[in-house]
């Protein structure tokens, strides 16, 4: 479905990120990587989706806090591949506390990485993609991004920021043969999520079953991890041909959390 083009995942190393990358080289596209991470295991994971799907698979080490490093990775993406047909900005970090504990540094941190990272990279994939007429941006927000919780202040901020964002790309690309769209997850099993699942059981004093059905899922009524593969085939069908008159949707995949 997604031959011959090229997409660039922001935090892709693992996770969402990784899943995203997997489906669309599953679908015939050149992927660039990004993300942190042990540099063997990165190496590996690099090789394994390029043998594995016949596809040109490169990694960039860009620090998503920093403008300069997310325009050199678009530029190397171009060097390297020839284009980028499309742009997945996943990249996150997340922190909780109360406002007015919560430290500033880890506020701008989440800021710049989670929200203005992803207005950087859009704003250098553009101008290759309105002259070939073609292109998919697609933000990674969370159901954070359409409600909220406490404790988590800065994330929620960042996520509304980039469904906005979202909007806003549409509205100035709608007529250049380019989409823009947010997926917005719940809780996606990941191996971030299985690692918290024990320390939770702990501070709580509960079983992890508990755990994950009145701690994690608690707000989705289909008491179930939605899957980077589910979310992975989302990207998939935004980025063809046939989602090509949905632009600045902001799409859940939360289990009924947002129905609420």
């Amino acid at each position: 479905m997604l031959k011959g083009k090229v997409a660039i995942v922001t935090g892709s190393t693992s996770g969402i990120g990784l899943g995203i990358a997997t489906a669309f080289a599953g679908e015939g596209a050149g992927v660039v990587l990004n993300g942190f991470g042990d540099a063997g295991e990165i190496e590996r994971t690099r090789a394994d989706l390029a043998a594995k799907h016949n596809v040109r698979v490169t990694y960039s080490s860009a620090d998503m806090s920093k403008p300069a490093a997310i325009a050199g990775m678009v530029q190397d993406a171009i060097r390297d591949h020839g284009k980028v047909d499309i742009l997945v900005n996943n990249a996150g970090i997340q922190f909780v506390a109360p406002i007015e504990e919560f430290p500033e540094a880890r506020w701008d941190a989440i800021i710049a990485i989670n929200l203005s990272s992803a207005f950087h990279a859009t704003k250098a994939v553009l101008p290759g993609m309105k002259q070939r007429k073609w292109g998919r941006i697609i933000n990674v927000a969370s159901a954070h991004g359409l409600v909220a919780s406490a404790y988590k202040s800065a994330y929620v901020a960042a996520k509304h920021g980039i469904v906005g964002l979202t909007k806003v790309t549409a509205m100035e690309t709608a007529e250049e043969g380019i989409t823009c769209n947010a997926i917005c997850p719940g809780y996606v099993w990941t191996p971030l999520v299985q690692k918290q699942i024990p320390e939770q059981a702990k501070a709580h004093n509960m079983s992890e079953d508990e755990v994950i059905k009145k701690v994690l899922l608690v707000n989705q009524p289909n008491k179930r991890f939605a899957t980077v593969e589910e979310l992975g085939a989302l990207a998939v069908f935004l980025s063809s041909d046939a989602a090509a008159s949905m632009t600045g949707t902001a799409l859940p995949v939360d289990g009924g959390w947002t129905a609420h």
